[in-house]
């Protein structure tokens, strides 16, 4: 039989999955509808067209990053403990497959190459606003002044 604390323990590391999938969940259905939104309304080219127009590019850059930034609010404020270290494990996942979406996004030449490459430049700096955002919240300040990190 598992221990009490074996079993805290994996209910913790549970809710620390939770809070860092919740976040990407976040921010990928909120970016996908505003995108769905934005082609059906003609802002957008058809899906599968290359969007070229830098206008249109930098508004799903806006939206996306305010997304990155609940995502990762998603993620400090579900976290059981330690937000600033969750936060931080979710930007770090957030920035790999960015950088692996740029990669194709570019192979694949779907617009500039910029747009795919600030995504990922960006997810770091969201999570730090989130971070932010969730400590003026809650006033938990005691994580971050410890020099909390991964």
């Amino acid at each position: 039989m598992a221990s009490n604390s074996s079993r805290l323990a994996s209910r913790s590391l549970g809710k620390s999955i939770l809070s860092i999938v919740l976040g990407a969940i976040t921010v990928i259905v909120t970016s996908l509808a505003t995108d769905q939104l934005m082609h059906s309304l003609d802002i957008y080219p058809p899906w599968g067209e290359p969007m070229n127009d830098t206008g249109d590019n930098l508004l799903a850059l806006a939206y996306r990053t305010m997304y990155g930034v609940l995502g990762s609010y998603v993620t400090a404020k579900v976290a059981p403990h330690s937000p600033w270290k969750h936060v931080w494990i979710g930007a770090t996942i957030g920035f790999v497959l960015s950088t692996l979406g740029a990669v194709a996004a570019i192979q694949q030449d779907l617009g500039p190459a910029w747009f795919p490459v600030a995504l990922a430049l960006t997810t770091f700096p969201c999570a730090w606003v989130a971070g932010k955002i969730y400590e003026y919240q809650t006033g938990d300040t005691k994580n971050a002044s410890q020099g909390e990190s991964l």
